[in-house]
């Protein structure tokens, strides 16, 4: 969860704790960013954060939450009735409403002292939390549904202590792996079985345990379900594999690029690619195993964006976004960093798909931009820095009108995140320390790109550099935004598009502030934010307190060009399409707007939209690569620009942002240099001139927008 804004006076504590989706405690770190390892050990909450978190994730509060639902359903259903939706949902990829169908079981079993539907309860929870890849709650509630008495206990511990070793799996724990697959063996049904051994050889195979692997293997008996038969040689491919038998790896891995039947074919030619391409790399033909992850990449970008459980169920834990990782280091390697850039590009466009699943279309999202025409595109000032996180390295691009350069980092995936988490909790805590990151970070990161002071710059960032605030990093000894104007954006493909678009806002504001909800929800300090940034426009639409409710923005937000929202924001990271903005309570129910629900508003004609909101600009970062949640559903519902948070803001601090802001844009300023004004606003406030008062907000899209006078 978010929240928006901290006390008047009082600008390091949030009104209303935020839950904070990045790890928020430094680690110790290698010598290079040895800045934060001081600290490491002295770090504390900003706020009650982490500890409310896991209240709502407890067995408590998803009770609570089912209570709620339950209470509020016109017509009720048999606890086991909402168990079946649970895992239904769950196959189709609806994790967070699957979790909502469990809690309402899980309700029903403690108002009715059910032991058998608590145990199911807690399974379903399991196998939701598993499937959506949040491992410590799928672990939590697997042990929880253990600990009951189910009345057919081959439902619910075999399925339970299966959970447990694809948890253990994908943490690289192999030895509890390999012991909860063995102790699901014991204890499932003879139709769960040969899942929980193919699971359990596939971890044998992650554990180098190759000759047991080929064992179990042997022992899983001939599928007649073409799915489950095409994952089965997957299976066999992956062994052959780590077997050291190439050949015959890829002749198997050609079988599987022939079949026809069995799920998506592209699907099976996906994989089948890239098995064929580290095979090919095994036998040193390095750009044969170029033109197969190219093959694998394409078939990636003609899959569907779908969850597949048989993925998990079998112990594939696969990763489309790693096809195009060791595409894009094959390429470099090979000296081709323009043809590497493409498939970061392409990589990007993919995840956008996967983020909406099906639920939205932004134009040309797979047609992805090339170098020559997003250098046709820029201004003589103007400079696109793209960086792609793989797991050894770090890539930058640095594209100008007239030249092209790629930067390999040596900072690996897993350093990155660690310098990230160290640098915001720096930040977040009012440490002296993050200036003095700053300027490390800086120097690691911006400083071997060459940015001349004055360059516009158009970032795009990669994996755990979305929850970096570039504008607080120094270079030379000053701060980003005090050289240069900058912006962000998921892709220079979305970028191009965006930038393409009518350059013009039209100057008709429609702001929200204040929702009321209850009187913890309260946001005194927004409400003037609102007035003050409505002073500005003669053309406005002001709704504060009751006024500021979910059935208003539905209706006023489609002809405006900008949108304001002070309010409550709450990220949602098992599944980010249901994050929320609370919004005022209708007909005495409290009513927020989820982001899946964005994504069907009409919003072509508004420009702008601003929430300001703690740490909106968040959600879950998908398979390595891009944030997911409101920047995703405001621009794929055709926003062209996002103003959104990385952590919790002061309300002094965001009074005075924002009121610069939106006077720069009356004045005709342009958006990018409207944002660098008004952090430099706050900046120069001898009070606010730790980055915690001026950085949070990133400005995300259309840079170059004018609001039309």
């Amino acid at each position: 969860m978010t929240l928006a804004h901290t006390q008047k006076n009082n600008p390091g504590r949030p009104r209303w704790p935020a839950l904070l989706t990045a790890a928020l405690f430094a680690q110790t770190l290698s010598a290079h960013h040895a800045f934060a390892a001081a600290e490491s050990t002295q770090q504390q909450p900003v706020d009650a954060a982490i500890e409310r978190q896991a209240e709502a994730d407890s067995l408590e509060g998803i009770a609570a939450e089912g209570a709620l639902l339950y209470n509020a359903e016109p017509v009720k259903q048999d606890g086991y009735a909402y168990c079946g939706q649970s895992v239904a949902l769950s196959e189709r990829g609806e994790f967070r409403l699957s979790i909502r169908a469990a809690s309402k079981a899980l309700h029903v079993a403690r108002a009715t002292d059910n032991e058998d539907l608590m145990a199911l309860a807690s399974r379903d929870l399991a196998i939701a939390y598993s499937y959506s890849g949040n491992l410590d709650q799928a672990e939590r509630f697997a042990l929880e549904a253990l600990k009951h008495k189910p009345k057919d206990p081959q439902v619910v511990v075999g399925p339970s202590h299966k959970i447990l070793g694809d948890v253990y799996t994908r943490r690289g724990d192999y030895d509890k792996a390999v012991a909860s697959f063995e102790q699901a063996d014991r204890t499932s049904s003879d139709r769960f079985r040969p899942l929980v051994k193919t699971s359990l050889a596939n971890a044998l195979v992650d554990a180098g345990d190759l000759t047991r692997a080929r064992s179990i293997y042997a022992e899983v008996p001939a599928q007649q379900d073409p799915t489950l038969r095409n994952q089965l040689l997957r299976t066999q491919a992956r062994l052959l594999t780590a077997e050291k038998k190439p050949q015959e790896a890829i002749a198997v891995y050609e079988q599987l690029a022939g079949m026809k039947d069995g799920g998506d074919p592209a699907y099976l030619r996906l994989w089948a690619q890239d098995g064929i391409a580290r095979n090919r790399l095994a036998l040193g033909n390095r750009s044969e195993a170029a033109s197969a992850w190219d093959l694998a990449a394409t078939e990636a970008d003609r899959v569907r964006a779908e969850f597949r459980s048989e993925e998990i169920r079998m112990g594939l834990f696969s990763d489309v976004q790693n096809v195009f990782e060791n595409a894009i280091s094959l390429q470099l390697d090979l000296g081709n960093g323009q043809r590497a850039f493409e498939l970061s590009e392409r990589s990007r466009s993919r995840a956008l798909l996967d983020a909406v699943r099906g639920r939205a279309e932004l134009a040309d999202a797979q047609n992805t931009v090339d170098i020559r025409s997003l250098q046709a595109l820029l201004n003589p000032d103007e400079r696109v820095l793209e960086f792609h996180a793989l797991t050894n390295e770090l890539v930058a691009w640095s594209v100008s009108p007239t030249e092209v350069k790629s930067t390999r980092l040596p900072l690996s995936r897993s350093d990155l995140v660690q310098v990230v988490d160290a640098f915001r909790s720096s930040i977040i805590n009012g440490k002296k320390s993050a200036v003095s990151g700053a300027e490390q970070i800086g120097q690691l990161l911006l400083k071997p790109l060459a940015i001349e002071p004055g360059t516009r710059l158009l970032i795009v960032p990669h994996g755990p550099l979305h929850y970096l605030p570039f504008q607080a990093l120094r270079l030379d000894g000053q701060y980003l935004i005090e050289r240069n104007k900058l912006s962000i954006a998921p892709s220079s493909t979305i970028a191009s598009q965006l930038a393409q678009r009518p350059p013009h806002a039209r100057h008709k504001l429609v702001a929200f502030g204040n929702p009321l909800i209850e009187a913890k929800f309260d946001l005194p300090g927004s409400e003037g934010e609102v007035r003050t940034v409505s002073s500005y426009f003669d053309d406005k639409a002001v709704y504060l307190r009751a006024d500021a409710t979910k059935t208003r923005f539905r209706e006023a937000t489609a002809g405006a060009g900008i949108v304001h929202v002070a309010a409550h924001a709450m990220a949602d990271t098992v599944d980010p399409l249901y994050s929320r903005i609370l919004l005022a309570n209708e007909r005495g129910r409290q009513s927020f707007l989820e982001a899946h629900e964005v994504l069907n508003l009409k919003l072509g004609d508004a420009d702008i939209v601003t929430l300001s909101a703690c740490e909106s600009g968040l959600g879950r970062i998908a398979s390595g690569d891009e944030t997911l949640g409101f920047t995703r559903s405001f621009l794929s519902a055709g926003s062209s620009s996002l103003i959104a948070s990385l952590w919790p803001v002061s309300d002094d601090a965001a009074e005075i942002l924002m009121s610069t802001l939106y006077r720069e844009l009356a004045r005709g300023t342009d958006l990018q240099g409207s944002m660098q004004q008004a952090q430099l606003a706050v900046l120069r406030n001898p009070k606010m001139a730790h980055p915690f008062f001026w950085a949070p907000f990133n400005l995300i899209g259309n840079w170059r927008l004018t609001v039309k006078q």
